[in-house]
Formats: structure tokens, sequence, C-alpha cells
């Protein structure tokens, strides 16, 4: 059974449950997305092993977070026109959420997982790849750029600061569409600074890049 992902499912119940949302119900694709994200983290740290031989561990890193972070994925999710087949449930519907960055990432490692038990590794990687070789091929080789975390906290420890902390003040909103403040706090130099996001994990990355760019402003 072809459904336009490239794979022929053999079992098209594995397919079914790898595009039903836990808001559809029981059988939902919580399990199969756990699978999943291991899956794509594996094809894609093996591509870029064998295609950047000089590359370093850190390198290799940020290039494979990059490429399988949510927003990444959920554009591979819409490019294959994902969204319109995930199955919702009614609040989930209502609200849009065949449209939301987490659902659609979710889904495609769903639908990774499920191509994989459908077949073999091999296979799925077969399939999987192609999603990602136009964005492996716009990667500057071994010179992804850091994120905002990880380069206030290597400017701090050059300068043998203390490490920054970072504080969820509040979170707000719907369940499904929840919106966190987040604030990252540096003692030498003093500064504090916030920001607003849909995950804790960009909130933090927001918020330690207002700071860093407030620092390195310093005369």
């Amino acid at each position: 059974m072809n459904e336009g992902f490239g794979h022929r499912f053999s079992s098209p119940d594995l397919l079914q449950q790898a595009l039903r949302h836990r808001s559809a119900g029981p059988s939902n694709n919580e399990r199969l997305e756990f699978l999943g994200d291991a899956l794509v983290n594996l094809i894609v740290a093996e591509a870029l092993f064998t295609r950047w031989p000089k590359a370093d561990e850190g390198a290799l890193t940020r290039a494979r977070a990059s490429l399988v972070r949510e927003s990444s994925l959920a554009e591979i999710a819409r490019s294959l026109g994902l969204g319109d087949r995930i199955e919702l449930g009614p609040g989930e519907l209502k609200s849009g959420g065949h449209r939301r960055d987490s659902i659609l990432a979710d889904a495609l490692e769903a639908l990774v997982a499920a191509i994989h038990l459908d077949s073999d590794f091999a296979s799925c990687r077969d399939v999987v790849l192609p999603w990602f070789e136009a964005s492996i091929e716009k990667l500057p080789v071994g010179k992804v750029e850091k994120d905002a975390k990880t380069r206030l906290q290597e400017w701090l420890q050059a300068r043998q600061k203390p490490r920054p902390e970072y504080r969820l003040v509040e979170s707000s909103g719907e369940d499904h569409a929840l919106l966190f403040r987040v604030e990252c706090c540096i003692s030498d130099p003093s500064c504090t600074e916030s920001a607003h996001a849909g995950s804790l994990r960009a909130a933090e990355q927001a918020a330690a890049a207002r700071v860093l760019a407030k620092i390195e402003a310093m005369p």
C-alpha cells in the first residue's frame, strides 16, 4: 500500500497509528514517536559522519541539532503533505493542530518509526535520508553556527565567569498552545533578559541571545 511517502506499507495499521495524534484517542503515535526520534537522529548523524570526515564532534553535534530540531522536521512534514493526513481530536482540529510544528514534527518521527517497523533500518534510511538532503547540502561543512546558549556559556567560560541561570517565569495559554516566558540571568557582568516562545527550549535560546547581544555591546 503506497501512501505517497516513498514507502509501500505492507501493514497499513502502522501507518494509521503513526498519523493518529494522542488527542484522537488510544493507539496513537506517541510510542512510535519515541522510536522515530532515535531513528531520525541516527540516520542524520550517520550521514554527517560519512560526509564530513574532518569535522569534530562539536560541529557534527550542532549540524545534527539544526537538522532534527522541531521546526526543521515540521517543514519536512509539510513538504510531504503530512498535516492533511494527521488524525486529530475535535479540540486540536478546531485549533488548527495540523499546522502546528510540534504535532507535525511528532507525526514525522512516528512515520519514520512505522516505516522502520514495516521494513528494516536500511530500507527506512533509504526513504528518510532524501528528506534531509537539501538541508544537509546547504550546511557549511564543519562550521555550523553554535546556538545562543552555547555561545553565551563559552563567552562566560572564556572569562572565568559564573554560568548563566535560566528561570521559567510563567507559562500561559491553552494546553495545546502554551507560551513560555523565561529569564536568562548572569551575575558578572550583571544582566537579566527574558523572552517568550512556544517551547521552553526556544524561550531559553531567545533569552540567551538577548543577554549575549547586550554584554557583547558593553564597552
